[in-house]
This record gives C-alpha cells, sequence and structure tokens, in this order.
C-alpha cells in the first residue's frame, strides 16, 4: 500500500498568475504587496529612475490602518510616523478654537485602527524595502509604459524601451495623468478645481511658541484655508495651506515659490501658519484637480486603481486611503485560478460607489472650509462650536462613514 502511493504521481505545482502594476506610488506598491501576500507574481513598472524623496505629510486613517495591519506594516509605519493626539478645528486668523476630539486610544476604539501622521517618503520607503523583501526584483523603474494590449489568455504592456511584459491583469495605478486611463477611456482631462496649494515641512524646534498642536488641526478662512499636523515623532511639522485663485494652475511635484508669495496669501493669519511659511526652507506648490467620478474603470484585463480611477480634492484626507482599500479589496477579489475578467468586474462594483462618494465629499468641503462672509461662517461654524462644548465626540459622526469602514473585513 505504501509502495503504490509512493509511486503515485504527484499533481504539477499550479503555477502563479502575474500581474503588472504600472506606477510605483502608494496605491501601486500597496497593491503589489497585497496581491503578493495573496499569492501573485506582481510587476511593477515605473517611469522614474528611482523613488525619490518628494512629497509631505499624509494622513493615514484608520480604514487605511487596517490594511497595513493585514500586511504586518502597522508598526514599522507607527514607528517613523506621529499619533495626534486630536482632531481639532479653528479659525485661520484668531486661531479662536471651534472643535477639539481626542484620538489617542479613541480611534482604535471607535474605528478599529489607528490614526496616523507620516511623510509620504517615508511611507514609500517602507513599502518599497518590504517589496523588495517579499518579492525581490518585482520593481522595475525607469521605463515608461506607453500602451497595453489584450488577448483571450493575458495582457501586454508596451513600455517606451520596446520592451513587452505579460501578465495575467493590468492595474493602472499611474495617478491623475494615467496612461492606462487615457488609452481606456480617451483623453479626458482632469478639471483645474480653481485652488491651489502650499506645501512645506520645517523642524519643530525651530517654530517655538508658534509649533502647530500635535493634533490633526484644520484652520478655516475666506477663500483659504490650511492643515498642520506632525511628523516624524513630532520633530517636523507639515503644512498644507490652500487658496482660491486662477492665476495659477501647474501642477508639479516640484515647483518651488518665494516664501513671501505664500505669506501674501495667508497675510493676518494666525502666526502658527505664518511663523511655517516664513522658516520653511523649500515652500512648494501646486494647483489642485481632480475629475468627477466615473462609471467605469475595468477593460477585460485591466483596471485603474487609486487616482487614476478617482482623484479627488484633500479636504477629506482621504485619497492615499481609498488607493490603499483599492489595493486590498483588488487583491482579494482576484483569486487564483478564477474568471479574471468578471473579477475585475466584481472589484470595481465594490468600489466605484465608496470612491464616488468621497470625491464628492471632498468637493464639498472645499465649500466648507473657505465660506467668505460673517452669516456664512456663522451658519456653517456655528453647529461645529457648540459640538465642541456639548460633546466633543459629536464631531466624529461624520468620520464615522470614512473611518469605520474595513476592507479587510468587507471582502474576507
Amino acid at each position: 500500500m505504501f509502495y503504490a502511493l509512493s509511486m503515485a504521481p504527484h499533481p504539477e505545482p499550479m503555477s502563479k498568475l502575474h500581474a503588472i502594476i504600472v506606477g510605483a506610488g502608494i496605491g501601486g506598491l500597496t497593491a503589489a504587496l497585497c496581491l503578493n501576500q495573496h499569492g501573485w507574481d506582481v510587476t511593477v513598472l515605473e517611469r522614474a529612475p528611482a523613488l525619490t524623496e518628494v512629497g509631505a505629510g499624509i494622513q493615514l486613517s484608520p480604514n487605511a490602518m487596517t490594511v497595513f495591519r493585514a500586511l504586518g506594516l502597522e508598526q514599522a509605519l507607527i514607528d517613523v510616523g506621529f499619533l495626534p493626539e486630536a482632531i481639532e478645528l479653528r479659525m485661520g486668523e484668531s486661531g479662536k478654537r471651534l472643535l477639539k476630539a481626542p484620538l489617542g486610544t479613541n480611534s482604535e476604539k471607535r474605528w478599529g485602527g489607528r490614526y496616523l501622521h507620516i511623510h509620504r517618503a517615508d511611507l514609500i520607503r517602507i513599502l518599497e524595502n518590504t517589496l523588495n523583501d517579499r518579492a525581490p526584483d518585482s520593481l522595475q523603474t525607469g521605463d515608461a509604459v506607453i500602451s497595453y494590449a489584450e488577448d483571450n489568455d493575458q495582457v501586454t504592456a508596451t513600455l517606451a524601451s520596446s520592451k513587452e511584459i505579460r501578465g495575467d491583469i493590468l492595474v493602472g495605478a499611474d495617478g491623475i495623468h494615467s496612461v492606462i486611463h487615457r488609452q481606456m477611456l480617451g483623453d479626458d482631462a482632469p478639471r483645474f478645481t480653481g485652488n491651489v496649494a502650499w506645501r512645506l515641512t520645517v523642524p519643530t524646534d525651530t517654530l517655538g511658541k508658534h509649533a502647530p498642536p500635535p493634533t490633526a488641526c484644520a484652520w478655516m478662512g475666506k477663500g483659504r484655508h490650511a492643515v498642520t499636523y506632525r511628523l516624524r515623532g513630532g520633530t517636523v511639522s507639515n503644512l498644507v495651506a490652500v487658496v482660491e485663485r486662477g492665476d495659477w494652475q501647474q501642477e508639479s511635484w516640484f515647483d518651488e515659490a518665494p516664501n513671501a508669495i505664500a505669506l501674501a496669501d495667508f497675510k493676518d493669519w494666525h502666526p502658527t501658519i505664518t511663523t511655517m511659511l516664513s522658516q520653511a526652507n523649500k515652500l512648494y506648490r501646486w494647483a489642485l484637480y481632480d475629475r468627477a467620478p466615473l462609471s467605469n474603470w475595468v477593460d477585460g484585463r485591466v483596471c485603474l486603481l487609486g487616482d487614476a480611477a478617482h482623484p479627488m480634492l484633500p479636504f477629506v484626507a482621504q485619497g492615499a486611503a481609498m488607493a490603499i482599500e483599492d489595493a486590498w479589496a483588488l487583491a482579494s477579489l482576484v483569486p487564483q485560478n478564477k474568471d479574471l475578467v468578471t473579477a475585475l468586474s466584481n472589484y470595481q462594483s465594490l468600489r466605484l460607489p465608496r470612491t464616488s462618494k468621497v470625491q464628492k465629499e471632498a468637493r464639498n468641503n472645499a465649500k466648507l472650509f473657505h465660506k467668505q462672509t460673517l452669516p456664512e461662517q456663522i451658519a456653517a461654524y456655528g453647529p461645529m462650536w457648540l459640538a465642541g462644548r456639548v460633546g466633543p465626540e459629536l464631531a466624529f459622526l461624520k468620520q464615522d462613514r470614512f473611518y469605520s469602514y474595513d476592507i479587510v473585513k468587507e471582502v474576507s
């Protein structure tokens, strides 16, 4: 009996399916890690020659952190980030606090995850290093994908170097100006929103008494607003300051501008804001673009993810979180040896309603944060002030729909 069993032929090992991911930003790298954890081979194609230290702070809300917990990265991110004490709303000129709602352990209890501030470069570094460790040689830089083609069995990505790579699915995670989006849906240019954002980081110890509070703090004013928070254990302070203006529409991570222009945009604002603007060694600005929600982001074996599918204004701090949720959903819905075309359609059906709501909420917040007249401000901010006095956690009711969502449980 034993001899007969030992001589029985063993089935050939099942080959892994292969995902091509275009773009090595937060969404693309997270998708690669999620797919790898779900048993896929992955190739990440990035046009830049290297993943550089660009960007500034990112807010990772609990709905994003649950994914990183599932990937085994939660503590590594916390170690290099900053856990804010509370969420705050203040008036931009006076600094008058409208609301302060505690976070800390409340975040875990209420939403099932931590609320973390982290520098984009630190997040990208951890994702890149983890991918290199778990899937060596899967990241390829310095060659741009220019098109894709499908047949009945696979999809082929063609690169600028004329190299071709074949896989079972292709994921367009290449941002708001996505090449994959353009081929799939046509050249529908993103919409300039009439907002320009300043961004900077500055060592906290150089700000003295004008350092921002150890919170996630939004400062609101007429036709403009700012968000301050701390990074890297509190040693670095981050500012994003948004102003309505239509005379400048350049979109670039690298466009430096004089401090004096930003200070003019926020003249007479609270010293916390003006001190940060004046102390920054480098001050970057970029025009904010978005798109209306799409009705489709799947083409056979090809799908979009993150900003390639649903670019949004940063006014609910959910852009990165939506891409991270996309990544886990996609990996969970394309299991081995199933109908991949149907699986990608199911991915779209799950994700499109949620991301569309967040896109619309971000547009609405642009109006909420920028009330122009005193009566408008009283009508909008009065209830916030009252909630802060009666029960600060009432402010969390609006965040619950974002932060309580657990994509890991949703698709388990």
